[in-house]
């Protein structure tokens, strides 16, 4: 298939196919190394929980807040 073709898809089809690459990218974990930046920023967040310096949301709250941002 095509980009030009993928273009033309409704939007549920490219989720569909979005969502069967993302399966087959994570299946295999050795195929990709997270960059060493992430496990820094990783580290740096679970301290920041631990030191009650971070606002734990619940996904939905999270959401709203986020979508907000941007209206």
């Amino acid at each position: 298939m095509s980009i030009a073709e993928l273009h033309k898809l409704p939007a549920d089809e490219k989720l569909k196919i979005i969502e069967a690459l993302w399966g087959d990218l994570a299946a295999d974990d050795a195929a990709f190394a997270s960059p060493a930046w992430h496990e820094d920023e990783l580290r740096k967040t679970e301290a920041d929980f631990a030191a009650g310096r971070v606002e734990i949301l619940d996904w939905e709250d999270a959401k709203k807040e986020l979508r907000k941002q941007f209206e």
